[in-house]
């Protein structure tokens, strides 16, 4: 069985830092393009990040540019996501993704993790 298996979330005050794991297992890792997505109560899935099967190119939506970073370690079929500088904002329900590439360019997720829950507050 197919398997994403997020950790790391919790409880953080603003300007702190939390690094989010996601440990896939039963598929070819190395194939899969990986991102994170959240979702906060009641709202939509908003996109986060996203890193290329290597792991040499990363993306990032602009709120969290230069304060995430996507990393990914295919050797151990996990991918990071380094949260710094946290803001209330940042208060989501976060999971990672694991997408084929399809010819276009675009990614389409095949495999969901079950989410881990960020909530940053003084």
């Amino acid at each position: 069985e197919v398997q994403l298996v997020e950790s790391g979330g919790g409880l953080v005050q603003p300007g702190g830092s939390l690094r989010l794991a996601c440990k896939a297992s039963m598929f070819t890792f190395s194939d899969y393009a990986m991102s994170w997505i959240r979702q906060a109560p009641g709202k939509g899935l908003e996109w986060v990040s996203a890193i290329t099967p290597g792991g040499n190119s990363a993306m990032y939506v602009d709120s969290v540019k230069g304060r995430f970073t996507i990393s990914r370690d295919n050797a151990k079929n996990t991918v990071y996501l380094q949260m710094n500088s946290l803001k209330p904002e940042d208060t989501d329900v976060y999971y990672c993704a694991a997408n084929r590439i399809l010819a276009s360019g675009n990614y389409y997720p095949d495999y969901w993790g079950q989410g881990t829950q960020v909530t940053v507050s003084s």
